[in-house]
């Protein structure tokens, strides 16, 4: 009987270390699995527009873009939409596409449009579903994603930069920081601020 007792505390603290051991793993690996890795190519996208209209992201391949994740309401996002509308006036010539992308609850045609009037925005701004974003944005985790999420893909079609995720780039929402960005990926297809020219994907 003390011999099976003592065989029962041991199962017990060894299933305890076990089950720590298999938490620490998975707060270890998530965070692996939240966000695909960069550079990388742009998986195809649709964006649905208020008037019914649908418009795939490889369309604008050629021109460097910007989308802006959002949700109806955030007036963080919709911040953020008003810098990249400026931003749109300023290198749209250049091959500058802005898109914004709505998510999430509320985010419908009606709405939509509502934002696209109220902040006169000059670039196609649509909607999809959370599905939809999470297939594009790589996410396989559970990291809580932070909005807006700004998404740079460069001429070739790659995306560069991301924010809004543990490994996201917070300065994308800077208006500074992402004109420099833009106007060097502009000038060569594979540039970011700082970075050599012309220099090939490895």
């Amino acid at each position: 009987m003390e011999a099976e007792l003592k065989k029962g505390t041991w199962v017990r603290l060894f299933m305890r270390k076990l089950f720590h051991f298999a938490a620490l793993l998975a707060l270890a690996v998530s965070p692996l699995l939240a966000t695909a890795p960069l550079p990388r190519k742009s998986p195809e996208f649709a964006i649905y527009e208020p008037g019914g209209k649908t418009t795939l992201l490889s369309s604008f391949k050629g021109k460097v873009v910007v989308i802006e994740f959002l949700f109806v309401g955030s007036q963080h996002c919709l911040r953020v939409a008003a810098t990249i509308n400026k931003l749109n006036s300023e290198l749209g010539a250049r091959g500058f596409q802005p898109v914004g992308i709505a998510f999430g609850r509320d985010a419908n045609g009606a709405n939509v449009y509502l934002i696209a009037q109220t902040l006169k925005l000059s670039y196609p701004l649509g909607y999809a579903s959370k599905d939809d974003v999470d297939s594009f944005l790589g996410r396989t985790g559970n990291e809580v994603l932070s909005i807006p999420q700004v998404v740079v893909i460069d001429r070739s079609g790659v995306i560069r930069a991301t924010s809004g995720s543990r490994r996201g780039d917070a300065k994308l929402e800077d208006e500074g920081y992402l004109r420099d960005l833009i106007d060097a990926l502009l000038k060569d297809g594979f540039g970011s601020p700082g970075a050599k020219k012309n220099v090939p994907l490895q």
